[in-house]
């Protein structure tokens, strides 16, 4: 029996534009996005998983009629939105090894990360960055933090609460000055239906579904979401 490991590399370059100031910052798609074995309703484009959340969630807040499909026009339309909005997307994994091909962060072994710092220090205008999970091990945040310790930095609490809100300076040397800029991490509840569970025992959470019993988990994401988008 075969032990090989399963290379999951990221499909997608960093969706980076110099007008950004946030951007969405996650691990990596479902392997069947690194084979190419799209389903007919995954969408070829950052987050386009059938079964992820993130384009449901912004088509309510932003009314924005996507279309769920493997169509140049459905990732065309996500792209336009995230130009309109200025929202780059740079997922912090650029590839894992993984003994078993799903899509759970924890199985990821050996994971080489893409330089955030770098691209933040490029590009100028980034201000929020927003973590598609928090700091669970090989979760955005967590990956993230990793990385910054390698450059002598950490983040800082400003909110404990669920969604979890951090800052840190960063240095950035410009025409020889070196100067620095305040950089806010927000690490949302995942968009994912593994993370379902997690939201089901949040007290907030709780507290709304019991005064509307049709409330989901999906809607509690949209409030969350909304306030940082």
């Amino acid at each position: 029996m075969s032990s090989k490991l399963f290379v999951h590399t990221h499909p997608y370059e960093p969706f980076l534009f110099p007008e950004a100031t946030k951007l969405i910052v996650g691990t990596l798609p479902p392997p069947r996005f690194t084979t190419g074995e799209l389903k007919d309703d995954d969408v070829d484009f950052c987050y386009g998983s059938r079964n992820g959340m993130l384009w449901p969630i912004l088509d309510r807040i932003f009314n924005l009629n996507l279309k769920y499909e493997t169509t140049d026009e459905a990732a065309e339309q996500r792209k336009k939105f995230l130009l309109k909005r200025k929202i780059g997307v740079c997922d912090i994994v650029g590839s894992a090894e993984r003994s078993k091909i799903d899509a759970s962060d924890l199985g990821m072994q050996n994971a080489k990360l893409r330089n955030l710092v770098k691209y933040l220090q490029k590009y100028t205008n980034i201000n929020t960055l927003l973590f598609t999970g928090g700091n669970s091990k090989n979760g955005p945040e967590y990956f993230f933090r990793k990385q910054l310790k390698e450059y002598g930095l950490q983040l800082e609490v400003v909110s404990g609460e669920v969604p979890r809100i951090h800052q840190f300076m960063l240095p950035v040397t410009s025409r020889g000055i070196n100067k620095s800029r305040m950089i806010k991490t927000v690490s949302l509840t995942a968009p994912s239906g593994a993370a379902n569970r997690a939201v089901g025992s949040l007290q907030a959470y709780k507290d709304l579904k019991n005064k509307n019993p049709y409330f989901n988990t999906l809607d509690f994401r949209v409030m969350q979401y909304e306030e940082f988008f």
